[in-house]
């Protein structure tokens, strides 16, 4: 029977594109479900599985304290494998058809105000280190963009084309975009690339972008530390880098950019991703004390690339 899991986990990765983190998830929650199976039910095929226990697991979910946001995506995990047990004959009728799903409150993203912005892009600014400059340039990049901080480290250098005022970013093919720059962040990369990254490269044949102290690519988990350390310098509490992506977003609509435009500069699929901006962007309006967009009955549709 884990025989079978490991196709279907195999098949998201190959078939749908899923990523490994993406993968790896459905992999924890599934395992939580054979746990529970040999727990409470001794099945000798899939076959043998009944709508009964599938309402039963959920219960078991729920008796655990775990929140709806996580029932809905263990839940969620079964139904599609249930779906790909039917595909490939395991199973005649999917019993996770009639299931429900726990009804989870809509998202709404967390920006930051443009004077905060402000006072976060000043903390690297006060050295002129060759560390500072690649953070400079990084922020500036990050909030001039809007693109995943997956998609800025993975940043090389010829996805830069500076006189045209553009970055290219997308860790799918299917998914790459050519994305404006601002100014002050055309001209942050340009000093990094002058005066920072030549002392941080120690490899010539280098050629990723923003570089660590030694040399190699910088890691998400490296930049979500020096954003920490800048976020506490400013005194802006705990901001994570998708809070960047999303203030990217919010203020792009408060300054009259189209809504299919900003999808499209985040890489979004679904436009409904991108219309909970228009909440966060009336948000930050109301923050600043004068009307900048109409909110709009908006749902959100987290496809994983909010």
């Amino acid at each position: 029977m884990e025989e079978r899991i490991e196709r279907f986990l195999a098949a998201l990765g190959r078939d749908r594109g899923f990523s490994p983190n993406t993968v790896s998830a459905y992999r924890n929650d599934l395992s939580q479900f054979c746990h529970f199976l040999c727990e409470q039910h001794v099945l000798q095929s899939w076959a043998e599985l009944t709508g009964t226990i599938l309402t039963n697991y959920v219960l078991y979910l729920r008796e655990r304290g775990y929140a709806n946001a996580t029932v809905a995506r263990k839940v969620a995990a079964v139904k599609s494998f249930c779906h790909y047990l039917v595909e490939c004959g395991e199973l005649r009728h999917d019993p996770a058809a009639e299931l429900p799903s726990p009804k989870v409150d809509k998202f709404i993203p967390r920006a930051i105000t443009p004077e905060q912005v402000e006072a976060l892009l000043a903390q690297p600014a006060r050295e002129r280190t060759p560390e500072a400059l690649r953070d400079k340039a990084m922020l500036e990049t990050l909030y001039a963009s809007g693109m995943r901080v997956s998609e800025l480290t993975a940043l090389n250098v010829d996805d830069l084309d500076l006189e045209a005022g553009r970055v290219r970013c997308g860790n799918k093919p299917e998914r790459q975009r050519w994305v404006p720059l601002s100014s002050s962040a055309i001209a942050a990369l340009d000093e990094y690339l002058q005066l920072g990254r030549p002392f941080l490269r120690q490899s010539p044949a280098e050629q990723a972008l923003f570089l660590n102290h030694r040399g190699s690519r910088l890691t998400r988990q490296g930049f979500w530390l020096i954003l920490k350390s800048y976020a506490e310098a400013a005194e802006l509490g705990d901001i994570t880098p998708h809070t960047l992506r999303h203030t990217f977003a919010a203020h792009a609509l408060t300054r009259g950019r189209a809504l299919r435009e900003v999808q499209q500069v985040l890489g979004h699929v679904s436009i409904s991703t991108t219309q909970v901006y228009q909440q966060v962007a009336a948000q930050v309006g109301r923050a600043n004390g004068h009307a900048l967009v109409s909110t709009v009955a908006a749902c959100y549709d987290n496809d994983g690339s909010e």
